[in-house]
């Protein structure tokens, strides 16, 4: 079918999107560790949020585990992008193995902030989903019972602290920054002396792909993110989608995944990417609309981004 015959189609192109610099820091630490190390390298966890990623990595000699219990002593191992409990590194050190720390530096950020209230005995409020692997990381840098974690603005009233005057919040970095602000308001009303960070834990990337989803969904009939079923921030790019006023608003992994019938008639489309898809993907996405529709794509930026974190510097040493 030539694009003459084939209906057109606005593609607002949300920017920025997909990769962050903690996402490209921790494949990039993966890659390196293989090259220096040869394989396999142990990974605890998906590195990052993102089933293709995690495959290609795979295919080059990264081998996925979900615990250290499932590493041998003598092979590297990589913690991933959402951090890990104190207890993990510990017990790496003790088995004498060589680990590589690929958590996200905004979030080490976050461990920090929950380390110096609790040494200035503050008990921690924890904004953030429970058992996702950020969440069990964070809460897992102090003792049980210092990381007290809150959900929704409902939680709020039932937590039971210590003491309402010695109290700090931490949030987990890829939450909806507006149901946050929810949340921290209700701590505030709830517990006046309560301590919060100097600056937003929620990170410049997901803040960043949250504003450009809030610009084009009200222009666009429907809203596709490219990202992963467990991908926290890209779930809730598809919430902010919904609430900006765009009524259909669908996550996807891959091409494959988009529901053609339920975009009959479309004219125009909105899309964007979690921070830990690849913009093959992306690609991917754009390619299967062009073979449906003649396409013209108006790229929306909100932001520009410039972050780079450096890799360990275990890494950057030869071997």
């Amino acid at each position: 079918m030539s694009s003459q015959s084939l209906p057109p189609l606005t593609l607002l192109l949300a920017a920025p999107r997909g990769f962050c610099a903690g996402v490209d820091r921790a494949i990039k630490i993966v890659e390196m560790a293989l090259d220096k190390w040869g394989a396999p390298v142990y990974v605890r966890h998906e590195i990052v949020h993102n089933k293709y990623v995690v495959d290609d990595l795979r295919a080059k000699g990264a081998v996925f585990v979900e615990e250290l219990e499932d590493c041998p002593d003598d092979r590297p191992v990589i913690f991933s992008a959402h951090g890990v409990p104190k207890a993990v590194p510990a017990e790496a050190a003790r088995r004498e193995m060589i680990y590589v720390d690929a958590t996200c530096p905004l979030v080490s950020k976050v461990h920090i902030e929950a380390a110096r209230h609790s040494e200035n005995g503050l008990q921690m409020i924890m904004i953030g989903h429970a058992g996702h692997p950020e969440t069990v990381g964070t809460m897992g840098q102090l003792p049980a019972g210092e990381v007290l974690l809150v959900e929704t603005v409902e939680d709020v009233a039932g937590v039971q602290v210590r003491d309402p005057e010695r109290l700090a919040f931490v949030t987990q970095t890829t939450l909806s920054v507006d149901d946050t602000a929810g949340i921290v308001a209700a701590l505030q009303a709830r517990f006046p002396a309560i301590v919060g960070p100097h600056k937003e834990d929620i990170c410049y990337a997901t803040t960043n792909r949250q504003e450009a989803v809030k610009a084009i969904a009200p222009r666009a009939d429907a809203l596709l993110v490219v990202g992963a079923p467990n991908s926290s921030n890209s779930k809730r790019l598809v919430e902010v989608g919904r609430r900006a006023g765009c009524a259909y608003a669908q996550l996807v992994q891959r091409a494959t995944d988009i529901d053609w019938r339920a975009l009959d008639g479309i004219t125009s489309i909105a899309i964007t990417a979690g921070a830990s898809a690849p913009q093959i993907l992306i690609d991917e996405v754009i390619d299967a609309f062009r073979a449906h529709y003649d396409v013209t794509v108006d790229v929306v930026e909100t932001a520009q981004e410039n972050v780079e974190f450096k890799v360990p510097r275990v890494l950057r040493v030869p071997a």
